[in-house]
């Protein structure tokens, strides 16, 4: 007989869900490998498995090696390039010298730049400069400017001493006065001027035009008179009702107080002000040409001082810094050219855009006749060197006040064509170009302490194992010669 109670719906569903089947022929999961022992020996631990780093891991450590790599290579490149011209100018180290004469001086112009101290202009010239000329045995002497228009000042009061008598001079060294009396000549030479900046290359111009056409003497300034009023007010005194006297007030007393006249150490003298200039640019056309003034003046060079700020400029302040080669190579090739001391006239570019030199006998007629036109379609070579930093100037060093003094820095280079005639630059002459590319600056000379340190570890090594050791020569007796074989 059938069952008439049929099985609840639930229980009918799971009975009738097929169950998964388990194959026989499943493996098992197969177990870790022990990790190697040898980073247990290490001190990794037992547990210690390498792997790849995570994604985010991934990205952290290319960007920073990257940027690493990039530092490392330009400073190893930047030292190659600054050894190339060291080499260039080293065998000057080695040339005697006389005993009874001074030896070369170059003259270093260094100005904070707009905006900035002077102590980043003096990193530059220790960064870039500096290696070559310590290289080559000169020396130099240094005229540094903490505010705009030191360096014209100073420049130009040097040149006016030069102008005068030997007698005459002020000589605030006492060393090159006793060398004066001792017999000791100076330099029978071209010297060089080294600067560093477009700033300071502007003052310097600048400097020159106002040392040779300017007065030896400071010209009178002009005083305006004015009326002297009687600042003393009469008060109004009442006595009486109805009487009003007017009395002056009283002066103070004739004997000033006793001042106390014991020396204070601690005060510092302080810098006399900045003088104005002796001629206006305006001037230089009817000035008279001193009889002193040399056919040739000291050649000198403009070095690149890249230099800019602001946060939106970090980007190009970070190119700059990953490609500091450049400017090293740059930098070692005018030192090297201001060293070996070959140099040219400046160039002038004429509206038909070729390039000329001023002739200084005809610089003398024009600026005699007071003829400028020759010179007013001529763009001089020295008006637009390094005039690209102008461009990165911070905008408060272009801010003007009224009544300020001259501002040589925001002012046009004016050019007077019988200075500018005489001006020379430093160039390397194309056999000098031509040896410098022929120099290999091994890697040895270039490498950091690590790489270095590694080298040498490895050759004190391979000693102790035999190896590498020199043959010795021994002579051997032929033609009556002891000849090494």
């Amino acid at each position: 007989m059938a069952d008439s109670n049929p099985p609840p719906a639930s229980e009918r569903n799971v009975s009738s869900t097929p169950k998964p089947e388990i194959p026989i022929d499943a493996k098992a999961a197969k177990p870790l490998k022990p990790p190697n022992p040898v980073w247990k020996y290490l001190g990794f631990g037992e547990n210690f498995r390498p792997k790849l780093p995570s994604r985010n891991w991934t990205i952290f450590l290319t960007i920073t090696g990257t940027f690493t790599a990039a530092v490392i290579y330009d400073k190893r490149e930047k030292k190659r390039a600054q050894r190339k011209w060291c080499k260039l100018v080293e065998h000057i180290a080695k040339e005697p010298l006389d005993s009874r004469s001074m030896p070369r001086k170059l003259t270093v112009f260094l100005e904070g730049p707009p905006t900035d101290g002077l102590r980043v202009a003096q990193d530059h010239f220790k960064e870039y400069v500096k290696p070559i000329l310590v290289a080559s045995g000169l020396d130099w002497e240094f005229v540094q400017g903490r505010k705009e228009g030191d360096v014209r000042a100073e420049l130009a009061e040097r040149i006016r001493n030069s102008r005068l008598p030997p007698e005459e001079r002020t000589e605030e060294d006492i060393i090159v006065e006793t060398r004066r009396k001792g017999g000791i000549k100076e330099f029978d030479g071209p010297g060089g001027d080294i600067v560093l900046g477009r700033h300071t290359w502007k003052e310097y111009v600048r400097g020159v035009h106002e040392g040779w056409l300017g007065p030896l003497t400071e010209p009178p300034k002009l005083i305006e008179e004015k009326p002297i009023e009687d600042t003393k007010e009469k008060e109004a005194m009442e006595t009486l009702p109805g009487i009003t006297l007017l009395s002056e007030p009283k002066e103070a007393d004739a004997t000033p107080p006793a001042e106390d006249n014991t020396p204070k150490t601690d005060v510092k003298p302080k810098k006399p002000p900045q003088p104005a200039p002796f001629i206006s640019v305006s001037a230089y056309s009817t000035a008279i040409s001193p009889p002193e003034l040399p056919m040739e003046l000291d050649p000198s060079t403009p070095i690149s001082f890249p230099h800019i700020l602001g946060f939106l400029n970090t980007p190009k302040r970070l190119y700059r810094f990953l490609n500091r080669r450049v400017l090293a190579d740059s930098i070692g090739r005018e030192t090297a050219a201001i060293i070996l001391s070959t140099y040219r006239p400046y160039h002038t570019t004429s509206s038909s855009e070729t390039p000329t030199s001023f002739s200084s006998e005809e610089a003398d007629d024009v600026a005699q006749n007071g003829d400028n036109a020759i010179a007013a379609s001529q763009t001089a070579e020295q008006q637009t060197a390094l005039i690209e930093e102008e461009k990165e100037w911070h905008k408060k060093a272009r801010v003007r006040v009224e009544g300020e003094p001259e501002r040589t820095w925001l002012e046009p280079v004016v050019l007077d064509p019988r200075i500018a005639s005489r001006m020379r630059r430093f160039e390397l002459t194309p056999e000098d170009e031509a040896r410098a590319r022929t120099i290999v600056v091994p890697e040895e000379e270039i490498e950091g302490w690590i790489k270095g340190g590694i080298r040498s570890l490895g050759r004190e090594g391979i000693k102790l194992l035999g190896f590498g050791k020199e043959k010795k020569s021994k002579p051997v007796e032929g033609g009556g010669e002891d000849v090494l074989k």
